[in-house]
């Protein structure tokens, strides 16, 4: 077994090389075992009562055949200067953490900070009009006082309107893409992509040498919604891939909003669908849209922001009494209102046992609820 400092990183980049493994199912793993590497060393019986977990996955963790593929990906990362960004690690974008189908790990190049205080998805048609250009462009140029992280996919028309747009204003900006890091697609786009890692950069969950494929496009979406506080459509069909990633913003209740279009153009009959349905609201500008979500120029210790909870001095005034371990669980409760014991596992990083323990504890002192569903709350 793999004995040195990054042996529970390379564990766990072997258990997402492992063929039908999917990042919910790995943080299910690491929460019932303890760590990556525990999930290594367990037995067939181990792993096979473990929920999700079926023979034939047991049997290909058992292979281990993960591991030297992980040491392949990890060397060829440092000689690309890719960097990896687990979900233990202090790198990892605080607004995907709480989030249950979160990529377990981030491969990514340039120069940016995830926690931004501001971050915002601009997404849209492929297949632009000058009308959405025109829109694209002046959203940008007018959001530079605020200074967001601006977050797309690198994609055709008011993906990359977006991102061109923020290099000219020089607003950071990052591609969050379907492939991995040493497959730009479209390749036509390789120039800006290089020019992005100036100031900002490109993000993906894929293997380096990752070919783009149908399916890994819904998954590019939800880390663009997970990112961004916002998300503004500008143009969209009526079933365009910009629709899926307004799906993945709502179920994190992130805020979104469209921009409406004329309406004989097909490429403007989603976004007025949106705001029709009241999935999103109307953008008519962007200091109306700040002024709507409580983006303050002049305050802007107001604004809405992501915080690490462990690194929190507030946590510890308001549960002072409390141990440091209660009062991180205690903390991410108060946050999400109430949590599942797996998904409080996962983001508190203690194992399911230790956990467990500590939630009786606070429910004999009247701290803490329990609910159906193996969930927990704040009384």
């Amino acid at each position: 077994m793999l004995e040195s400092p990054e042996s529970e990183k390379l564990c766990t980049l072997a258990l997402v090389n492992t063929p039908g493994i999917g990042s919910v199912t790995i943080r299910q793993l690491i929460s019932y075992c303890g760590s990556a590497e525990k999930v290594f060393r367990s037995d067939y019986k181990t792993l096979i009562k473990i929920p999700g977990i079926g023979d034939k996955v047991a049997r290909l963790i058992l292979k281990k055949d993960g591991i030297a593929e992980a040491e392949k990906e990890w060397n060829e990362c440092i000689k690309s200067g890719a960097d990896l960004h687990f979900f233990s690690d202090k790198t990892y974008p605080n607004r995907l953490k709480s989030l249950y189908d979160a990529p377990v790990m981030l491969y990514s190049k340039g120069n940016f900070d995830y926690n931004n205080q501001r971050t915002i998805g601009i997404v849209g048609t492929r297949q632009i009009t000058d009308y959405g250009k025109s829109v694209t462009e002046s959203i940008i140029k007018d959001l530079v006082p605020f200074n967001p992280l601006v977050v797309s996919g690198l994609a055709y028309g008011v993906d990359i309107t977006a991102h061109r747009a923020c290099l000219k204003h020089e607003l950071t900006t990052i591609g969050v893409m379907a492939s991995g890091l040493n497959v730009i697609y479209p390749a036509t786009h390789q120039k800006t992509a290089r020019e992005m890692q100036d100031n900002g950069g490109l993000v993906t969950e894929n293997a380096l040498n990752t070919k783009p494929d149908f399916m890994r496009f819904p998954a590019r979406n939800r880390i663009i919604a997970g990112l961004s506080d916002i998300t503004i459509v500008v143009e969209s069909a009526k079933k365009g891939g910009s629709l899926i990633t307004v799906e993945f913003a709502q179920n994190y209740h992130r805020e979104v909003f469209a921009v409406p279009g004329n309406l004989n153009n097909p490429q403007s009959e989603g976004c007025n669908q949106l705001i029709r349905d009241n999935k999103a609201a109307i953008f008519t500008s962007v200091n109306e849209m700040a002024e709507a979500i409580g983006w303050n120029l002049q305050n802007k210790e107001n604004d809405l922001r992501v915080t690490n909870l462990k690194d929190s001095e507030s946590a510890n005034l308001v549960f002072d009494g409390f141990t440091q371990d209660e009062g991180q669980i205690l903390s991410l409760l108060k946050r999400q209102g109430s949590m599942q014991l797996d998904e409080l596992s996962w983001q508190s990083s203690m194992h399911l046992n230790k956990l467990a323990t500590l939630l009786l504890n606070l429910e004999f002192q009247g701290i803490v609820k329990s609910f159906p569903g193996k969930k927990y709350g704040l009384i």
